[in-house]
This record gives structure tokens, C-alpha cells and sequence, in this order.
């Protein structure tokens, strides 16, 4: 693994060193080669295990914590920052570099009387929405490999610590603005220089001037608004949308108490600890704009106000633009008009499906796969079985067929559903199984769930049981943030 430290040499007043402390007896409990690739890693070695655990020192590592604010459930937090997470460095891949982040590897002078750990349970769930997410085609961080232990740590109760190895292009968080935002950390010239930083680290075709600074905002809110767009559009709940876990790149970040749907609820809260539902599935969309506007107002002292304004306004239309793309797709909607981006009828029409899998208590996944098997000729739809408000469906399935009009090749409009609607998503209930077998000393249902997640559109008929609703236990599993 060959490391830059572009981050640690250029910014030294932005994080703390940190060294990470070793974990007893580690193993590899899970590992992705489809990560592994991305900085140019052939195979899970013993002595990269050694290193990746913080038993030996990784050869050109640096080893820090960043330092960061947010806004935390609505309330600032003056100072936060990297409490559980050390970075290496910054991987070189064929495509570009990674940082590389221990998420687990040991307290650091952010970890607020924490321990710095992680457990098992989160760092396998991290390892496997990173990975799931991905090839689900949304952005996100990756994730290289989990790394077990028989290191007791207390949190209900006792459990062993872990280290997730998170890949990141970057772990710039809005944050961190927020934190350098104030003037007694030195704004705006801290903030400049982050910018600047950002920019040439991520966005070499902009400029560091006003100019370049409207146009990265502006991309920042795009960004934004197509990765939330996205959780929409398959169905996933990130559950703590805090400023502070937010990139600035637009990738999906910091999962704790997530969920993707089963049966299908509006307002359905899978954290625990969010009993008013702040980060509901539903509420999102609207988080993601008020955290934009937080991250704008922690800029205002380097960007002009107006071009702060005028990048905000874009968020909505490029979030329902994005959304339609993606649901259309998913509906088979593929006689689209250019001037149809934000048309309200699209809108009403997939508003109305997802009303009525509400109404009929369908699961949001399987009822969007089953579209793969409908004939949108003819007048007795596959679907129809699953709805219990029969004229409800009968009178959407109307507006719908008026809408796809006349389909030429049904076989190659139902492979293209297939391509698009995944058959399996990474359910609570799943990894919670795996997790159980984990503890009982079996990896082989995680290596085996690990295996049908990264083939989310295929049909894999051998594993189809992973594709079924989950059981009562299993239905609409709400997780807390402890880690």
C-alpha cells in the first residue's frame, strides 16, 4: 500500500496526531477485493493485518484525527472530531488516492472520555452498507475489511472491539468549516485555506478565486441533492444526518443506526435515539437543504452571500430532477420529454404508487422488483394480486399505462427493470443474522450475505430466501447509534 499525506503536510493545524493502539489476537472477519482494488491491494497479507490493527507501524503512515464541528440533532457542537477514527494516510490507486481511516483504532484527544473503539456489530454493519450501497450504484465510502479481536470493550454490555478500515476520497466533512468558521480559530483565513485545499485536492478544474468558489458551492449543493435523491429513490434511512456526518464530496458517510425499507412507511425512523423523528426517511430531502444552509453560513465569511443564495435555490430542482431520473427508470417510464425534468404529473404519479404501498403495507423493494414481471400492455397486471385496495391500484394502473404508453418489446423493458430495481438490499434483520453467527464464532453467513450484496440486481436463485420480507422480529428493526 503506497501513501501520500497531502492532508497531514498541508493542513497541521486541522487535526491532532494520533497514534492507534493495538487490538489482541486480530483476524480478518470481512474483506473486499472490490475495494482492495481501488488502491491497488492484491490480497488481505499478514503483515497488512498487523498493520491495519495497529500492531506494527504501516510504512509511510502518519497517523491522525481530524478536528471538526457540527451541528448535532439541530444543536451545535462547538468541537467535535475524529474520536474513534485515526487516518493513515492517503492510498494511491490506478485512479486516484483513498484516504485510508481505522474507524475503531483507539481514543484520541476527541474522543470525549470515550474508549475509542468500535464493536463488532457496528464495524460489520458499516462494512457491509459501504460495500451494498456501492454496488447498489449510490454514492458512498468504501470499506476494505473488518478486523476482529478478543479485546472486551463495555457498552450495554460487554462485547469485542473491531476495526472497520474505511476508504474515503476524502473525510472533509461540512463540519469542519463550521468549526474554522469562528474567529478566534483564525477565519477566514483557515477557512480559505481548507477551501483552497479542497478544491485543488478534488476539483482541480475550478479555481481558487470567487469565481471558483460559487462554482464548488454550487457543486457541493448538486452533489448533495443526487446522493439524497438517491437514498429516496432505494429506499435507505442514513438515520443521523448531523452536519458533522456529511462529506463534502456527496458520498454517503458515517453509518450508524441505518435502515433501508421493508414494508413501505413514510416516516419511518430507524434510529432509536431520534424518537422525534428529525432524520425520518421522509425528512431527509429537507435535512439535507438545512444542513447546505448551515454549511453556507459557516462560508459566508469567504463567499458572497448572493452566490451562497444562488447555489441554495438550486438544491430542490436538482434533487426532484435526480429523483424523477431514478424513479422513472425504476417505473419503466422511458418516453421521457427534455422539458419534462420537473414534470408535476411524473411527480403525482410516483407519489401516488408509493401512497398506495403505504395504504397496502407492501415492501418497497420486492414491490418495485416485481415490475420486472409486469406486462405494461396488459390489463391484468402481475401486481395487482398484492394490493388489497383493488380500486385504488386499478385506478394508479390507468394514469400508469396512459403514461409508459405503448412498450414495443415487453421482454427487453422487463430485463431493463431487472438492471434497475435491485432483487436484494442489505436488511436489518440480515445483518443482525450474520452479526449473531459472527459472535458465535461462524463467518460463513456474513461471507455468504457479503457475497449476494455485491450481485443486487442478479436473480441468484440459490439465495433467494435473502430476498424474502423479513419475519416479524425482523420487520422495521430500529438500531441505536452505540458503537
Amino acid at each position: 500500500m503506497q501513501l501520500k499525506q497531502d492532508f497531514f503536510e498541508q493542513l497541521p493545524e486541522f487535526y491532532s496526531q494520533v497514534f492507534p493502539l493495538a487490538i489482541s489476537n486480530p483476524h480478518w472477519l470481512a474483506w473486499s477485493q472490490d475495494a482492495a482494488d481501488l488502491i491497488a491491494i492484491e490480497t488481505p497479507s499478514e503483515a497488512l493485518l498487523q498493520g491495519l490493527s495497529g500492531n506494527a507501524k504501516i510504512p509511510d503512515a502518519s497517523y491522525y484525527a481530524q478536528v471538526y464541528s457540527g451541528h448535532q440533532f439541530g444543536g451545535y457542537s462547538p468541537q467535535l472530531g475524529d474520536g474513534r477514527s485515526i487516518i493513515v494516510g492517503e492510498a494511491i490507486g490506478p485512479q486516484g488516492a483513498w484516504d485510508v481511516a481505522l474507524k475503531g483504532g483507539g481514543p484520541t484527544p476527541y474522543s470525549r472520555h470515550g474508549d475509542g473503539r468500535a464493536v463488532m456489530r457496528s464495524a460489520v454493519r458499516e462494512f457491509l452498507i459501504s460495500e451494498a450501497l456501492h454496488q447498489l450504484h449510490v454514492p458512498t465510502t468504501r470499506a476494505l475489511a473488518v478486523i476482529g479481536s478478543d479485546l472486551p470493550v463495555w457498552r450495554e454490555t460487554q462485547e469485542t472491539a473491531a476495526i472497520t478500515v474505511r476508504l474515503a476520497k476524502s473525510h472533509i466533512r461540512f463540519g469542519h468549516f463550521e468549526f474554522f468558521c469562528h474567529s478566534e480559530r483564525g477565519a477566514p483565513d483557515k477557512l480559505k485555506q481548507l477551501l483552497n485545499f479542497t478544491i485543488k485536492q478534488h476539483y482541480p478544474q475550478l479555481t481558487c478565486d470567487a469565481a471558483g468558489y460559487k462554482a464548488w458551492f454550487t457543486q457541493v449543493v448538486a452533489d448533495t441533492a443526487k446522493m439524497i435523491a438517491h437514498w429516496q429513490a432505494i429506499g435507505f434511512a442514513h438515520g443521523v444526518m448531523n452536519t458533522d456526518n456529511m462529506s463534502i464530496l456527496g458520498d454517503s458517510f458515517d453509518f450508524g443506526p441505518f435502515a433501508f425499507l421493508d414494508t413501505f412507511k413514510e416516516d419511518f425512523i430507524c434510529n432509536h435515539s431520534d424518537p422525534e423523528g428529525r432524520y425520518a426517511f421522509s425528512q431527509q430531502p429537507g435535512i439535507g437543504l438545512w444542513n447546505l444552509q448551515r454549511l453556507a453560513q459557516a462560508l459566508a465569511p469567504i463567499i458572497a452571500s448572493d452566490d451562497l443564495i444562488a447555489a441554495l435555490n438550486q438544491y430542490q430542482v436538482e434533487l426532484v430532477q435526480h429523483y424523477l431520473y431514478l424513479m422513472r427508470a425504476k417505473l419503466g417510464i422511458t418516453d421521457v420529454r427534455e422539458d419534462s425534468a420537473l414534470d408535476e404529473t411524473d411527480l403525482e404519479l410516483i407519489g401516488g404508487f408509493t401512497t398506495l404501498m403505504e395504504r397496502n403495507q407492501l415492501d418497497y423493494t420486492n414491490t418495485l422488483r416485481r415490475f420486472g414481471q409486469l406486462d405494461p400492455d396488459s390489463k391484468h397486471s402481475s401486481l395487482r394480486d398484492d394490493f388489497i385496495d383493488l380500486n385504488g391500484f386499478d385506478t394508479w394502473f390507468t394514469r400508469y399505462q396512459a403514461r409508459v404508453g405503448k412498450v414495443l418489446d415487453v421482454a427487453q423493458w422487463q430485463l431493463e427493470r431487472n438492471k434497475i430495481n435491485p432483487k436484494y438490499i442489505l436488511r436489518n434483520y440480515l445483518a443482525q443474522e450474520a452479526i449473531i453467527a459472527v459472535e458465535e464464532g461462524n463467518l460463513a453467513p456474513l461471507h455468504q450475505l457479503q457475497q449476494v450484496l455485491q450481485n443486487p440486481f442478479a436473480e441468484q436463485p440459490e439465495f433467494d430466501e435473502f430476498a424474502n420480507r423479513p419475519p416479524d422480529w425482523g420487520q422495521g428493526l430500529i438500531m441505536s447509534c452505540s458503537s
